[in-house]
């Protein structure tokens, strides 16, 4: 995953409105419920499906450090789908706001630049953005095609303030990110 999927991902979980499971034996029966079968659980996990029905059935108490945190990413990622669906519903209507420390390049009618520094920016970028962002996340986007969306937001919103300045810069990029935060 690149750092903008795990931006998304660590907004929501942050609206779940219940905790997963936190015991071996319960994240392994959630997925046993979502996934169907031992065999595909033990797939994802990447151990047989014997150690699966171990953990089921409480023989196996707990679980290799590297695989335990597997199985708890494949909880994390499928818990309340219908919590998650309906935040990322109200920030395609109402935008996000990205929280971000990181290098930015543009390009301008005098010449292109890497702007050497990092600029620390927190911006409200509006609905039409939020919604290209999780459109291209659906479609399998790259990390790059998704920095390209919030280049193009924080062109359109910081750096052009809607268009009253900078009327001349025809290109963004995040060229280093530090840190990305998602809220909304």
């Amino acid at each position: 995953m690149g750092e903008i999927e795990d931006a998304i991902e660590r907004a929501d979980r942050e609206n779940f409105t219940r905790q997963p499971p936190k015991t071996l034996k319960g994240q392994i029966g959630y997925l046993l419920k979502q996934m169907g079968s031992a065999k595909a659980v033990a797939q994802e996990l990447g151990v047989t499906a014997d150690s699966v029905n171990r953990y089921r059935r409480g023989a196996r108490k707990h679980a290799r450090a590297d695989v335990a945190s597997k199985i708890d990413d494949a909880v994390r990622s499928r818990w309340q789908p219908q919590v998650r669906k309906r935040r990322r519903q109200q920030a395609a209507a109402s935008g996000i706001t990205v929280e971000t420390r990181a290098r930015f390049g543009y390009t301008a009618p005098v010449g292109s630049t890497d702007d050497g520094r990092f600029r620390r920016l927190t911006v409200h970028l509006p609905a039409a953005y939020a919604q290209r962002l999780f459109d291209a996340r659906d479609a399998g986007a790259s990390d790059q095609e998704m920095r390209g969306i919030i280049a193009q937001g924080f062109k359109d919103i910081y750096f052009q303030d809607g268009g009253t300045r900078a009327t001349g810069l025809s290109d963004v990029e995040i060229n280093d990110i530090d840190y990305l935060d998602l809220d909304y």
